[in-house]
C-alpha cells in the first residue's frame, strides 16, 4: 500500500502534463484538418472526431496513455533509484551525484533534436516529486530484517516478470494479450474498447511525419514555375497535401539558386534536394526528412519501454495494494502480506495460461478438424493458419458460423481470413462484418476490403468514412483506400 501511496504523487503529476500535450496537440490537429477541409481535400479523421479534440475531457482521457506508460516509467525509475540511495548508499549526499548525472543526461537526450518543453516536464518533474514522497513514505530503516522483507515482497513480482519474459519473444504477443486477456471477458473488451477510442489522440502528440496519415505543405516559397507540378503530384502520392496559406505545415518546400529545393519543418531547414532526386526516390527522401525532423525518438522509445515494463509493475501494484487492505483487516501485517503475495503471483500465472493452451497444437494437417472445433481458440488458431498460407476460407464450410460467432477475436480473424478470399459471396460477408459492434473487427474488414482490390468500392469506403464516429476505423478505412490505388485530389 505505501508502495501506491510513494508512486501516485508522480502519476498524479504525469497526468497534468499528458492532459496538456494531448490538448495541445489535438488543438494544432484540429487547425490542421480545417487547413486540408478548407484546400478541397478529403479529411481523416472525419468532422466527427475534429468537433471533439478542442474538448479537454478528450485530452484528460486521451492522457491516460502516458500517464500509465511513461509516468509509470519514471516513476517506478525514481523510486529504485531513492530506495538504493536510502538502503544501498545510507542517504550519502555525494553518492547523489551519480543519480543526477544519469537525470541530466536523460533530459539533454530528450532534447538533442530540438526542444521539447512538454516532454522535458515529465522527466523534469517527476522524479523530483517521486523521490521526494519515497524519502517521507518509505519504511524506516531496522536492520536486515527490514531489507528482507522488502526483497520478498518483490519475489512473486520478479517471478511473474520471469514467466511472461519468455512470451516477450512472440512477434505477435500485443495481439495475444488482446485476444486471450482482454477480448475474452466483457470487462477486457471494455478496455480494449476504451483503449482504441482513445489512444490515437496521444498517438498524434508524437509521430513522425511518415508515421501521420495526412501531411501537410506548402509551397509559396518555391517559385510558380511549371516544373513544380510533378514535385506536387508525388507529395500527394505520399499524403503530404497543399494547404498554401495555413501556419505551422509540416513541410514547407523552398527553392534557391540552381534548381536546388529545400525542405523546412517548423522553421528549421532539414535537407536540400533537386526535383530530379526527388521525383526519382521520393520515398527515400521524405524517410529521411521524417528522421531528421523527428524531435520524439527518445521519448517514444521510452515509452514502449514503459509499456512493456512500467505499466505490467503499476499494475501488479495496484493489485497488491487493493488485496492488501482487504485482507488486512482480518489479519496482522505478516499474514496479509505473505497472503497477499501469493495471491498476486497466482493471478498473474492464471493469467499465462492460455498462452499455452492448446490452440497452439493446431496446423495445416489438421485445418478442417479445427474450423469445426467446439472450441473457440482453436478456430481462431486455424483461421490465422488460413490467412497466413492465403488459403480461401470458402473452403471450409463451417465458415458462415463464425460471422455470428460471440467472440470478438474469431470474427476478427475471419475478417483477415476473408480478405484472401475472391468468391463474390464472401465479399458480401466482409459488409457484414463492417457493421460488427467490436471495431477490432470493422477494421480488419476494411483492411480486407482494401486486400481484395475492388476498386469499385472507393466510394462506399468514402461514405462510411463520413459517417463514422470511430477514429480507429477511420484509419483502416483509408489505409485501404490507398490500398486500392485511390489518392487525394482537391
Amino acid at each position: 500500500m505505501k508502495t501506491f501511496r510513494i508512486i501516485f504523487p508522480g502519476l498524479f503529476v504525469a497526468q497534468i502534463i499528458a492532459t496538456l500535450q494531448v490538448y495541445v496537440s489535438d488543438i494544432d490537429l484540429y487547425r490542421t484538418l480545417d487547413g486540408i477541409k478548407s484546400a478541397g481535400y478529403f479529411t481523416v479523421p472525419n468532422q466527427h472526431i475534429a468537433s471533439g479534440l478542442r474538448d479537454m475531457s478528450t485530452a484528460f482521457l486521451g492522457g491516460i496513455f502516458f500517464t500509465l506508460s511513461v509516468g509509470a516509467g519514471i516513476s517506478l525509475l525514481t523510486l529504485l533509484a531513492a530506495w538504493i540511495w536510502d538502503r544501498v548508499f545510507s542517504r550519502n549526499r555525494l553518492l547523489l551525484v551519480p543519480f543526477l548525472i544519469l537525470w541530466t543526461w536523460v533530459l539533454v537526450k530528450t532534447n538533442s533534436q530540438g526542444l521539447c518543453p512538454v516532454v522535458t516536464s515529465y522527466f523534469l518533474v517527476i522524479p523530483p516529486t517521486v523521490f521526494a514522497s519515497t524519502i517521507r513514505w518509505m519504511p524506516m530503516r531496522s536492520g536486515g530484517k527490514t531489507l528482507l522483507g522488502e526483497v520478498a515482497c518483490t519475489v512473486p513480482l520478479v517471478l511473474i516478470a520471469l514467466l511472461w519474459a519468455f512470451q516477450t519473444g512472440s512477434s505477435n504477443l500485443f495481439l495475444d494479450i488482446r485476444d486471450n486477456l482482454l477480448l475474452s471477458n466483457s470487462f477486457g473488451t471494455k478496455i480494449n474498447d476504451f483503449y482504441y477510442k482513445y489512444t490515437l489522440y496521444p498517438a498524434e502528440a508524437f509521430k513522425t511525419q511518415e508515421q501521420k496519415m495526412l501531411k501537410t505543405y506548402s509551397l509559396e516559397n518555391a517559385g510558380n514555375t511549371s516544373l513544380l507540378k510533378p514535385l506536387e503530384r508525388e507529395l500527394e502520392n505520399h499524403d503530404y497535401l497543399n494547404v498554401e496559406g495555413c501556419e505551422n505545415v509540416d513541410l514547407m518546400v523552398g527553392e534557391e539558386e540552381n534548381g536546388v529545393l529545400i525542405f523546412r519543418n517548423r522553421g528549421e531547414a532539414i535537407l536540400l534536394t533537386t526535383l530530379g532526386d526527388f521525383l526519382l526516390k521520393s520515398s527515400t527522401v521524405l524517410k529521411e526528412f521524417s528522421v531528421k525532423s523527428d524531435r520524439h525518438a527518445f521519448f517514444r522509445q521510452f515509452t514502449f519501454f514503459s509499456i512493456l515494463i512500467g505499466f505490467p509493475i503499476i499494475l501488479y501494484i495496484v493489485t497488491y495494494a487493493l488485496i492488501h487492505t482487504v485482507l488486512h483487516v482480518f489479519l496482522d501485517p505478516k499474514g496479509s502480506a505473505i497472503i497477499t503475495s501469493a495471491i498476486c503471483f497466482s493471478i498473474g500465472v492464471a493469467l499465462l495460461l492460455p498462452f499455452f493452451s492448446d490452440g497452439k497444437a493446431v496446423n495445416a494437417g489438421n485445418l478442417n478438424n479445427a474450423v469445426e472445433s467446439g472450441h473457440w481458440r482453436y478456430r481462431v488458431e486455424a483461421l490465422k493458419i488460413i490467412q497466413q498460407k492465403g488459403l480461401d476460407v470458402a473452403g471450409f464450410e463451417y465458415y458462415k458460423q463464425m460471422l455470428t460467432s460471440q467472440h470478438v477475436p474469431e470474427r476478427y480473424w475471419l475478417a483477415g481470413a476473408l480478405g484472401f478470399s475472391r468468391g463474390p459471396e464472401t465479399y458480401r460477408d466482409i459488409f457484414i462484418l463492417l457493421d460488427d459492434s467490436s471495431p477490432n473487427v470493422v477494421c480488419k474488414a476494411f483492411e480486407a476490403l482494401g486486400r481484395r482490390g475492388d476498386k469499385s468500392i472507393v466510394r462506399e469506403i468514402m461514405k462510411r468514412i463520413e459517417a463514422s464516429d470511430h477514429w480507429y476505423e477511420q484509419w483502416y478505412a483509408y489505409k485501404a483506400l490507398r490500398a486500392l490505388g485511390w489518392n487525394q485530389t482537391k
